[in-house]
């Protein structure tokens, strides 16, 4: 299995901290010269990363990959088991992609500074989210998620952003503390991640 990733694509990143949280076997290449640039075009009309090779399966979108990841290697779950709650999961990932994560890429990728509304747009929203840690461990409450997967490699990227949380975000940023410490989210940071915080 191969994954094709961006140094700093975010959804790369949540694809390679999901590889990590789950301790999958991947062969990680990183999209950083012409050659690879071509293989990944081979094999993703769109070619962008993270695009998945497993055997004769090519999969792209960083979303698809991460849930075909959940469904073949199954244990530990990063979705829950009812309907329902499933559901409402899809729906959190779906809202973070169309309100923030769509747009930060897009700007990261083409080193375009965030505009002021989407700047005004994630802080408020991640301070609106931010109680909801003072009583839960992760996002759906006591169990990692692929939603977490998402939310955490938004968190680590804020200062190179330049999106800094008020006293009320104090929460949230503790959960994303937390959450950077662990082995598997250190594990799935590129060299430029690292740099991303390295002051």
């Amino acid at each position: 299995m191969k994954l094709y990733s961006g140094s700093q694509c975010l959804f790369s990143h949540a694809c390679r901290f999901v590889l990590r949280a789950k301790e999958i076997e991947c062969d990680v290449v990183f999209t950083t010269d012409k050659q690879v640039e071509d293989a990944v075009a081979e094999l993703n009309p769109y070619g962008e990363t993270p695009t998945l090779a497993d055997r004769d399966l090519v999969l792209y979108d960083g979303v698809v990959v991460n849930e075909y990841l959940d469904e073949r290697f199954p244990h530990p779950p990063l979705m829950p088991s009812d309907p329902t709650t499933r559901a409402q999961a899809r729906v959190m990932i779906s809202r973070l992609r169309r309100d923030w994560l769509d747009d930060v890429q897009n700007r990261m990728a083409s080193g375009v500074k965030l505009e002021r509304n989407l700047s005004r747009s994630l802080s408020d929203g991640l301070v609106a989210m931010s109680n909801h840690f003072s009583e839960n461990k992760y996002v759906l409450g006591e169990d990692f998620s692929l939603v977490d997967a998402y939310l955490v490699p938004l968190l680590w990227r804020l200062p190179l952003l330049q999106v800094n949380l008020p006293r009320q975000g104090g929460k949230i940023l503790d959960y994303g503390n937390r959450m950077f410490a662990k082995s598997s989210f250190q594990e799935s940071l590129s060299t430029a991640e690292r740099e991303m915080r390295a002051d």
